[in-house]
């Protein structure tokens, strides 16, 4: 079933309020001299200049920070807010508005400028401790400060490890087995690795790995 709808007392209060005081700004701006769609912007003007004080007005006070800036602009806004309301009471002939009422209001678009620029500029943000691992610890007192700390375990030193086998394609190893059949002939001694090596132009490795084949 849809969810009937129930007027709220101080909701319907606050829209009445608010359509009388928007309705009181724009006369007094008609008044002054603001005509069309510039009279009808200045309660916009005057009313989000209230709730953006407010609004800042509480943030601030929940994080525990100065709330004095936006107590003053939330106090400007309602004074301008207040004064309309009064100002077309009968207290003030809007056929003949006087010259300061004027500058006021022509005013108003660059102080309310002004305003919500510092409402919506945040304030700095504290500086946040560096890491834990950065603070030396205090040091200790007490019977803790006498024990001593623990020696270091010297670990000992582990065997490098055994190098890969070579691998040695068997035409290479048949052909160093000729030269080195040859080698035996010519001067009847084994032929040695760094013979072998510098014989067949492989690295040293390999004429090892070869060398021990043949042995």
């Amino acid at each position: 079933m849809p969810a009937k709808l129930r007027p709220d007392a101080v909701l319907v209060q606050a829209v009445i309020a608010g359509a009388l005081s928007f309705a009181h700004l724009h006369d007094l701006a008609a008044a002054a001299g603001q005509d069309g769609w510039k009279a009808w912007a200045y309660p916009v003007s005057v009313d989000l200049l209230l709730v953006a004080a407010w609004h800042r007005l509480r943030r601030l006070r929940d994080a525990g920070e100065p709330t004095r800036s936006a107590w003053t602009w939330f106090g400007i806004a309602l004074a301008a807010s207040l004064g309309a309301n009064v100002a077309t009471a009968g207290l003030l002939d809007l056929d003949d508005v006087p010259a300061w009422l004027r500058i006021l209001v022509a005013g108003w678009p660059a102080l309310a400028f002004l305003g919500g620029t510092l409402l919506a500029h945040s304030p700095a943000e504290p500086a946040t401790a560096g890491p834990v691992d950065d603070v030396e610890p205090p040091p200790a007192t007490g019977p803790l400060a006498e024990v001593p700390a623990p020696e270091a375990v010297a670990t000992p030193a582990l065997p490098a490890p055994a190098p890969p086998p070579v691998a040695v394609p068997d035409a290479l190893l048949d052909y160093a087995r000729k030269v080195a059949d040859e080698h035996r002939t010519r001067t009847g001694n084994a032929i040695d690795p760094d013979t072998l090596r510098a014989r067949l132009g492989v690295p040293a490795p390999m004429a090892d790995a070869i060398a021990a084949q043949l042995a």
